[in-house]
């Protein structure tokens, strides 16, 4: 009885610990959003550009296309998040910028500044603030963590497409 409580506190402790190191701070979120858009930077200019137009499949987008979803998606997300007025708010992802890689890669980016000056003018207060999204109640801290998700979710993808173009997706950047 006294090993299965003593088994007990000890994952009991270790399970509260990890939820308190899980917790980001604000300057700890905006530099993962920052490495993010350096980790990015690499997709796009590995992708030559005959290949911005191209679609392992007719179903899926391009790889413009999932740039500029990914980015569309950032805009978006931290203006739910922020309050912020987004910029294409009445705009298609598809038609943030032309298919090209200068004009993709230069959408991209400007998406990432867009996250992190809305992040770095939020105060600690209005990012704990609970707000809803799909009729799901969430801080708006949160939302910045499902952002960066999202974002993760889309350039992961983007390495099937550099693979299947011939080439080498950047290597892990996970510091």
């Amino acid at each position: 009885m006294k090993r299965l409580s003593l088994l007990t506190l000890i994952a009991l402790t270790f399970f509260i610990s990890s939820v308190a190191f899980a917790q980001f701070t604000q300057s700890e979120m905006v530099a993962e959003w920052q490495r993010a858009k350096i980790y990015t930077k690499p997709y796009l200019d590995a992708m030559p550009e005959d290949g911005y137009g191209f679609k392992p499949t007719p179903e899926i987008r391009s790889f413009a296309g999932q740039m500029l979803h990914l980015a569309w998606t950032n805009y978006f997300l931290a203006s739910v998040a922020s309050g912020k007025p987004d910029p294409y708010e009445k705009t298609d992802y598809t038609d943030i910028a032309p298919h090209t890689k200068e004009a993709t890669t230069r959408a991209v980016m400007e998406s990432y500044d867009f996250v992190i000056n809305a992040l770095q003018g939020m105060t600690p207060d209005r990012l704990q603030e609970t707000i809803k999204f799909h009729k799901q109640d969430i801080t708006r801290f949160g939302m910045f963590g499902k952002a960066f998700e999202h974002q993760t979710h889309h350039r992961g993808q983007t390495a099937i497409y550099l693979r299947l173009k011939g080439a080498t997706p950047p290597p892990e950047m996970l510091f």
